[in-house]
């Protein structure tokens, strides 16, 4: 796993809550298209889920 991912991981596990992305862009530094690809990529990975359009969040 990349650096990058690592940081939107840790992001969404610290907040406790579903996420938008540009609120993970805001909370990681990243450019909110940046994020989008890494929730895309981990979505693909089984490592995130969305429990509502356009929100995300860890899957434990």
């Amino acid at each position: 796993m990349e650096d990058k991912e690592k940081v939107v991981l840790e992001a969404m596990k610290k907040a406790g809550e579903p996420l938008k992305t540009a609120e993970i862009a805001r909370l990681t530094g990243l450019d909110s298209k940046e994020v989008s690809k890494i929730i895309k990529k981990l979505k693909k990975e089984g490592k995130v889920t969305s429990p509502k359009r356009c929100y995300y969040a860890p899957a434990d």
